[in-house]
């Protein structure tokens, strides 16, 4: 019997359940085991306790969550409580920082990383759209603070564009609009992968034609591409700043200020998918080798 127990709860399509079973191998032979699929929707909290399938979650050594796309509220809620208790991966709060687009981009314009121009104003001051709009030369992005996968991101390229995009913003229960200065960049990105301080991997996504997203499910490409010492020692800064053990961080090159700008940092990047593995985007088991070890050194308290 393992002397050290981890919970975790990974994605499962697009070769997820594959990488899993590699990190629950590996970690095994660290006399560490796993239980895995702890989807905390269907835990029950009862008298001082999150049990999840029958496991007691405050009795494990470590939470690792890993997965984006199947989120729900109640699963998020009882993140926070658990990592009152026991180490989780990536923290809660580090993971809810990168969850909110305007509290990254704020945290890292404070601490001297690039990001884009942003505002973030009350939904009943309408004028300082219209101002920054200006400002910014005619063209801005609407962005909700949450969500991903480019997913309510709109470009306004005039006032006629916002005067439409406002009466559908105020139906909804926004209370406040956040918008960044539209960057004019070769529709291709970076993203760049860190565990542990460590540079993992690099790779690009490309907008598809007559689009600016380059995000996946926005119907853009990925591409091979080389990391350069700047752009990853700008990756490096934003995971650590954000305090992320694990994160994605997106940049792009801004052609008319000439400079890297980062765009996002993710805090559940992707593993490559086996298609993507074919295309020669080979970091799989260096990320497993970087996690494992890092899982290792949290329960065992390694410094």
């Amino acid at each position: 019997m393992s002397k050290y127990t981890i919970g975790m709860w990974m994605y499962q399509n697009s070769g997820g359940d594959k990488i899993q079973q590699k990190i629950v191998d590996k970690l095994l032979e660290k006399d560490i085991s796993t239980i895995v699929d702890l989807n905390l929707r269907y835990a029950k909290v009862k008298n001082g306790k999150i049990i999840c399938r029958s496991a007691v979650m405050e009795e494990l050594d470590l939470f690792f969550s890993y997965n984006a796309g199947e989120q729900t509220l109640y699963q998020v809620y009882l993140y926070e409580i658990l990592n009152k208790f026991i180490p989780t991966l990536n923290s809660y709060e580090s993971f809810a920082l990168s969850e909110d687009k305007f509290k990254t981009a704020h945290l890292l314009k404070r601490n001297g990383v690039t990001t884009a121009d942003y505002m973030l104003c009350h939904r009943d001051e309408v004028k300082n759209l219209r101002e920054i709009l200006k400002e910014w030369g005619g063209k801005i992005v609407y962005k909700p603070t949450d969500g991903w996968g480019g997913v309510g991101l709109v470009k306004i390229e005039n006032e006629a564009a916002l005067d439409m995009l406002l009466p559908f913003l105020n139906q909804t229960d926004i209370r406040y609009f956040y918008v960044e200065r539209f960057i004019t960049y070769d529709n291709t990105d970076f993203r760049i992968d860190i565990v542990d301080g460590e540079f993992v991997a690099c790779y690009g996504r490309r907008a598809p034609k007559d689009n600016w997203k380059t995000n996946i499910t926005s119907g853009g490409s990925i591409m091979l591409r080389e990391a350069n010492d700047e752009v990853v020692k700008i990756a490096k800064q934003a995971a650590k700043i954000c305090g992320l053990d694990i994160a994605g961080v997106d940049l792009i090159y801004d052609l008319e200020k000439e400079e890297y700008v980062v765009l996002e940092v993710n805090g559940i990047p992707a593993f490559a998918t086996p298609q993507q593995e074919k295309m020669g985007l080979n970091f799989n088991d260096k990320k497993i080798e970087l996690i494992v070890n890092l899982i290792e050194k949290k329960v065992k308290g390694y410094s």
